[in-house]
Formats: structure tokens, C-alpha cells, sequence
């Protein structure tokens, strides 16, 4: 039997609607700002502890970036609101290379204890989760999930909120390389002086 083109063309068309997008990922620029993400499980689109976007409505959340040659990108991740989450690190969906942020004893939720919600101050509190990852020159996209959760009467809260910051480093030449380089230069100097007599 023959399908109308009408019909497989609005099939296409719905599905093309209808699939999940990659709309989560946002730019992450080497300013060295925070930006937040958040993980809920209530939330999350796939009921997951993976980041999420609540400006995108909690869908899958990523980081992309792109560190140049001759440069490297130093990516700090932090967790605040409550004391005693971690969080496992991926690049396209891998580990390889990464792995989690540091780890913290498990703790419970506390509704009525102070929450910290200042990147800095949790990434100076040893109590909260962090990690610093090194990226050579290339191409990146930064996400992760939750792998522990504070506790909420006994259970995993899997709800929290967490920061990201990228800086990029370029590196000073050693001291060889700048001798190796002024003594080129006065080479090709004298021998432009030479030329001209």
C-alpha cells in the first residue's frame, strides 16, 4: 500500500515537536562567573537527579565551552543551599577524565538551619562538595547529576542547587623559551642591518 506524502510529512513534522530538545545547554564563557544550576527530582522533565534548567522548564541542563590552543580552562563546580551533596561530572555525556566532586559526610536536611546560596561562601565552607577540573585546547559540554543527596527524613532529598564557573589560563613562557626567542629576534636584526650596508 501507498502512504499519502501529506500524512508522512505531518508525522514528521510532529515528531520533529514532540522529540526532547538540547535546549538546556547554555554558553559558558571564561569570566570567571558563577552560574547556577539546579538539581529536583520532583521537577526534572525525566524525573532524574541530572542538572536541570529551571529557566528552560527543568529540563536537562549542560555547559558547553571551547578552550583555545595555548590556553587552559580551569572549571570550578560547587554545591550550596545544604551541606552534604556531591556531584558526579560528565563531558558529552562521559565521566571519562572527571568524576565527582569531593567528598562531603552525608547530612540531613535541616528546613530550618541556615542555607548558604553564595557560591563563594560555599566554595569557602569545607563542609559543602567541590571540584576544580583542568581542560586542555577543545571543544566542551559540561553536565552531571547528583551522586549523593542530603537525607530528608531517611530518604535522599534529591533536590538542590549547585554553581559552575569557567577561567581559562594562558601560559607564561619559561624562561628558556623567552631567552630562545630574544636571541632570534637579534639574529634576524643583525642580519637585516647587514643587508642594508
Amino acid at each position: 500500500k501507498m502512504v499519502n506524502r501529506d500524512v508522512l510529512f505531518a508525522l514528521a513534522l510532529f515528531a520533529a515537536f514532540t522529540m526532547p530538545a538540547r535546549a538546556g545547554d547554555v554558553a559558558l564563557t571564561p569570566d570567571g562567573q558563577w552560574k547556577e544550576f539546579l538539581v529536583d527530582r520532583d521537577l526534572a522533565q525525566n524525573f532524574g537527579v541530572g542538572w536541570v534548567d529551571a529557566n528552560d522548564a527543568y529540563s536537562a541542563l549542560a555547559f558547553t565551552f571551547t578552550i583555545g590552543a595555548g590556553s587552559t580552562g580551569v572549571l570550578t563546580v560547587v554545591d550550596a543551599g545544604f551541606a552534604g551533596d556531591t556531584y558526579r561530572i560528565t563531558n558529552f555525556g562521559t565521566e571519562t577524565g572527571f568524576g565527582s566532586t569531593s567528598p562531603v559526610p552525608t547530612a540531613a536536611y535541616d528546613p530550618s538551619g541556615a542555607a548558604i546560596v553564595d557560591f563563594d561562601l560555599a566554595l569557602a565552607a569545607p563542609s559543602f562538595s567541590r571540584g576544580v577540573f583542568s581542560f586542555g585546547a577543545g571543544s566542551y559540554r559540561i553536565s552531571g547529576s547528583l551522586d549523593q543527596s542530603v537525607a530528608f527524613e531517611g530518604l535522599p532529598l534529591n533536590a538542590t542547587i549547585g554553581g559552575i564557573r569557567l577561567t581559562t589560563v594562558t601560559p607564561i613562557p619559561e624562561p628558556a623559551t623567552g631567552a630562545m626567542l630574544a636571541a632570534g629576534l637579534g639574529l634576524v636584526a643583525a642580519l637585516v642591518r647587514r643587508r642594508r650596508r
